[in-house]
């Protein structure tokens, strides 16, 4: 069964220790199953989780990340997950898919080589090679069973036998190859001990060896070569390093898949909290949409009771107004019967006749206002019906518009939640989970797409920017075309400066700390001219690109060697006006190098604005016309 007949109180952080022990009783005495059907583990406190197929391993990591550090569970699930990996590591210890330890290679007649000195990489000897016309190609021709890296041979000049070592790869393969090297000289009674045990000359076998302690410290060519090329290891040392570096890599791929593990869960989380919350949103919306239909039934059974009472109404006074017509001619043929011969009578009668007919002419006056209100009342009840069935069209495409609006930012909420989900669950492999995630991907992208709109607008926005830029450029290259005697007069706050061009005072005051009066001003003048042509050479670019808060900047590189050599010898003074018109070379022509002309604020060392200019050519124009007045 699956857990979920838990109490729904919580437990405190300084509880868990004490809690877990409950549900670890119950794991034992099998309340809750740990173990599936096909042999693979499940949680049973995550039983809303589409994986309940677990290997023991990945279990136990679950298990214990969710105990030891998940922060977005609550204290009584994360007992309920150390007990699970207490259950897992005393009670399923079986379960554990069995460790299989890498053997150490053996070398053949070595019993003691763990704790021999080798030459690390593995590198082996070869002596008594007195063909002289062989080459290296030859001998790794020779030992190509061996898998050797390298040869190299040694020969002294007037030495008729040389030397040489053969390299190998220094891995544990390249310790069997050069084992099975040393071996087969061994067998052929070729090997080191051979070589050192000879009584007379060798004749003309070659000897050969893995080298060891006593071949590293040895004098010669191949003491040296093998003290410059490795170093001395035992085996046992570089089983111990590989088994930590090895111990090291498990770790971090543990931490690795915890840290996965639990951004899964928070995912998985969050995910739950987006469909709770968008089942929230669509139960609203249903009750919304419920209260609107009975208030719009409401309205139109009110809308049927109002037209109904005012032709019950209608209908009354039209009764009403036929009975009195039909007393009045009852009276007025009583009054024909009654008609009496004297004048007096028939004056009456006149008289009485006369009130008669007024009576009639206003009640049919009276008759046909009232089929005039009629007729209005039934166009208001038109009126309002249309009023009200418009009201009614409104409200109904409102209420589309806003539901399409939510759906809308409802799905574009929902893809995105599902693509991560995705993306983290996911395998990489899986062609359908791909394509579900293109699918998704290119869904999302067309409900985004009209942020498009605003992009051209900023589009538009930046074609002006830049029309209003290009004018202002225009206007100040026509003021330094036309102003140019104006603006070099000596003593101007406002004139033209060349950019990137050196300062030749600077120079003549240093050399004249260092030359001859005679000399000084010739040699600060060529010391100019030569950094002048330095800073105008395009090849030397003394900048390195740095960024700062997502800004891109191009910052002199101090480091550079021109600059750090002119520093040294000539001065901070030289140092920095070099510096300076390497700058606005940069700012200003980077690609040609060349010096540009541009309008210069002297007094607050700036690039002066169109502003100042103008303001400065006013200033100077009014006492030429005083002048001339």
């Amino acid at each position: 069964m699956d857990y979920s007949s838990e109490e729904d109180s919580d437990i405190s952080e300084s509880e868990i220790d004490d809690y877990s022990e409950k549900p670890y009783e119950q794991l034992k005495a099998g309340k809750y199953k740990v173990k599936n059907l096909n042999g693979t583990l499940r949680c049973p406190y995550c039983a809303g989780k589409k994986k309940q197929d677990y290997k023991y391993k990945d279990l136990l990591q679950h298990a214990s990340g969710v105990g030891k550090g998940s922060a977005n569970r609550s204290a009584k699930q994360k007992a309920n997950h150390l007990a699970l990996a207490k259950y897992l590591e005393t009670d399923l210890a079986s379960e554990a898919d069995p460790i299989q330890r890498p053997a150490l290679p053996q070398a053949v007649n070595q019993p003691l080589q763990q704790d021999d000195l080798y030459v690390w990489p593995w590198t082996g000897i070869i002596v008594n090679i007195k063909d002289k016309s062989i080459d290296s190609g030859y001998w790794l021709k020779e030992f190509a069973k061996f898998k050797p890296m390298d040869f190299h041979i040694f020969l002294k000049d007037g030495d008729l036998i040389a030397q040489a070592v053969i390299d190998f790869n220094c891995d544990w393969n390249g310790f069997m190859n050069a084992s099975e090297f040393e071996k087969s000289f061994e067998n052929a009674r070729h090997g080191k001990k051979a070589w050192n045990s000879r009584k007379s000359e060798a004749g003309s076998n070659i000897y050969g060896w893995i080298a060891r302690e006593d071949d590293y410290n040895c004098g010669g060519p191949i003491g040296e070569y093998l003290r410059n090329k490795g170093r001395l290891r035992t085996v046992s040392d570089i089983v111990q390093e590989e088994s930590q570096s090895r111990n090291s890599i498990v770790t971090n791929l543990t931490h690795e898949i915890e840290i996965t593990n639990e951004n899964l869960d928070k995912m998985q989380y969050k995910y739950n909290e987006k469909t709770m919350s968008l089942s929230r949103m669509l139960e609203e919306k249903d009750k919304i949409h419920n209260a609107f239909d009975e208030e719009s039934r409401n309205m139109q059974r009110r809308a049927r009771n109002e037209v109904r009472r005012i032709l019950d109404e209608q209908e009354k006074l039209s009764s009403e107004l036929e009975k009195k017509r039909r007393k009045l001619d009852s009276w007025s043929r009583d009054l024909n019967k009654r008609e009496v011969l004297t004048d007096q009578e028939r004056q009456k009668l006149e008289e009485e006749r006369k009130k008669k007919d007024l009576r009639n002419e206003s009640l049919l006056l009276a008759s046909k206002d009232k089929e005039i209100a009629d007729q209005n009342v039934l166009k208001l009840v038109e009126e309002q019906k249309r009023e009200k069935q418009e009201a009614y069209d409104k409200i109904i495409q409102l209420k589309k518009q806003l539901d399409a609006k939510q759906m809308l930012e409802m799905e574009i909420e929902e893809l995105r939640g599902k693509l991560q989900v995705m993306k983290h669950l996911g395998d990489e492999d899986d062609a359908a989970v791909q394509n579900k995630i293109k699918e998704m991907n290119d869904e999302l992208q067309e409900k985004v797409d009209n942020l498009e709109n605003m992009e051209a607008m900023n589009q538009t926005l930046i074609v002006k920017e830049r029309q209003s830029n290009d004018e202002l450029q225009e206007a100040r290259k026509e003021l330094i075309k036309g102003l140019d005697d104006m603006l070099n007069g000596p003593r101007t706050n406002i004139g033209l400066k060349r950019m990137g061009e050196l300062d030749q005072k600077h120079f003549v005051n240093i050399c004249k700390k260092r030359f001859p009066s005679g000399e000084a001003e010739t040699k600060g003048v060529e010391l100019c001219s030569l950094w002048q042509e330095n800073v105008k050479n395009s090849a030397w670019h003394p900048f390195k690109v740095i960024t700062d808060d997502d800004k891109v900047e191009n910052i002199i590189d101090e480091e550079d060697d021109k600059l750090q050599s002119l520093k040294q010898e000539w001065g901070d003074e030289i140092h920095s006006a070099v510096v300076e018109a390497l700058k606005e070379i940069n700012e200003y022509n980077a690609s040609g190098g060349y010096t540009v002309v541009e309008l210069w604020n002297f007094k607050e060392k700036r690039k002066a604005t169109l502003k100042e200019v103008i303001n400065y050519i006013v200033d100077h124009i009014k006492p030429l016309k005083r002048k001339r007045a």
